[in-house]
């Protein structure tokens, strides 16, 4: 299943939550009730923003372009206890696997791992108290009521972890597309040149007795990747969810040893917690050995991981593969249940600018101050002591 170059895995947006509706502070009136006492009604709730998996998602394209998403305003409270109307809340779908990080500290937020799964990622603000709440006795008629808590803004980052069961490592023109593209039905750009793959592609693998598993191709790792050599890390996120990591070197590789321990150095530079997963390595294009040199070949790798000699042309030891991958998958299993630690990322900041900060308009709070009196000064009517 290949994404094609509608993948995209990475998306910076502006969110914010809406403000509470405030507090009505009006008194009841009525013909024959002068004096009815207080009856404002409290404000409704800001929405929140929500965010969604959403397993009919494969990247995340139709966010790129949504640079802001805001959550709606609750409204201002009424008389007789008339309560504002609660803000639509703002939901945010995303692909199983979607990381959220706050977009300006990189701060690790949350984690979707599941379809339907539901996170606030911003809440609403409070609606204020109407006048009703405050009265006493001695303070019957209180002429005050609470504002409603302010909107939240906030940056976030969302990036795409895809989940499969198995992920490619290796160098570009290992044959990592075209093992996809023999044991799948994913159809991955093939060519003979460095960094074929551009963007991560997924296949599911049929085993026997109508099981499958999942493979994602991921471009290719050179030394130095993980200080932004080649296509540098960026891909390499896609393989944290991964239970196994498939290694494949060819075999006219000059020293395989050496090149197993570069991709396992990267590996370790971007994440060290990816040297637990449970590692297979493949020597690909061994179409070209025979089975004498392939015993000597594997003598001489002082690797402590299960190796296989592939070719993916002629068919060569393929379903011997599947079926390593497949008992070694049974092992790990459930691994997606697994408390995966995500680290912060790196953002780049940009200088800050001032401002001018947005007035709140109570015009239809129904506010009956005196000329000498201060809301601010009044005990219990803001949020600070809640």
């Amino acid at each position: 299943m290949a994404l094609g170059s509608n993948f995209v895995d990475y998306v910076k947006i502006i969110c914010r939550s809406g403000k509470g509706g405030a507090g009505s502070a009006h008194l009841h009136r009525e013909k024959y009730i002068p004096k009815g006492g207080p009856d404002g009604g409290d404000g409704g709730r800001g929405g929140h923003i929500i965010i969604r998996g959403n397993k009919n998602l494969w990247t995340l394209i139709h966010l790129k372009y949504a640079k802001h998403i805001f959550a709606q305003d609750g409204t201002n409270g009424g008389s007789s206890r008339s309560f504002g109307k609660e803000g639509k809340d703002q939901i945010i779908e995303v692909p199983v696997g979607t990381v959220v990080h706050d977009g300006e500290t990189g701060k690790f937020l949350l984690d979707i791992k599941e379809d339907g799964q539901e996170e606030i990622l911003i809440k609403g603000g409070r609606g204020g108290l109407g006048n009703w709440h405050f009265k006493s006795a001695t303070n019957q008629t209180p002429r005050y009521a609470q504002p409603g808590e302010p909107r939240i803004e906030k940056t976030i980052i969302l990036q795409l972890k895809v989940l499969a069961d198995v992920g490619l490592v290796g160098f570009p023109n290992a044959g990592k597309s075209t093992l996809l593209s023999v044991v799948s039905a994913a159809k991955p750009e093939i060519a003979n040149y460095p960094f074929t793959t551009l963007v991560p592609n997924l296949g599911i693998v049929n085993h026997r007795e109508r099981t499958s598993f999942v493979m994602a191709d991921i471009p290719g790792i050179i030394a130095g990747a993980s200080e932004g050599k080649g296509l540098g890390i960026r891909f390499l996120r896609h393989i944290e969810r991964n239970a196994i990591l498939l290694f494949m070197i060819p075999c006219d590789t000059k020293d395989i040893q050496k090149e197993y321990e570069i991709l396992l150095n990267e590996l370790e530079k971007y994440n060290p917690e990816l040297l637990k997963k449970r590692r297979v390595l493949a020597i690909s294009k061994s179409d070209m050995l025979d089975e004498e040199l392939m015993q000597e070949m594997k003598k001489e790798l002082s690797i402590d991981i299960q190796t296989i000699f592939i070719s993916s042309v002629t068919g060569l030891k393929i379903q011997e593969l599947k079926d390593l991958l497949w008992s070694e998958l049974n092992k790990t299993r459930p691994y997606i249940d697994q408390e995966m630690k995500h680290q912060s990322i790196e953002v780049k900041r940009r200088p800050m600018i001032e401002v001018e900060q947005e007035e709140e308009s109570y015009e239809n709070a129904n506010f009956l101050l005196e000329e000498d009196e201060d809301i601010a000064k009044l005990k219990g009517i803001g949020w600070d002591e809640q």
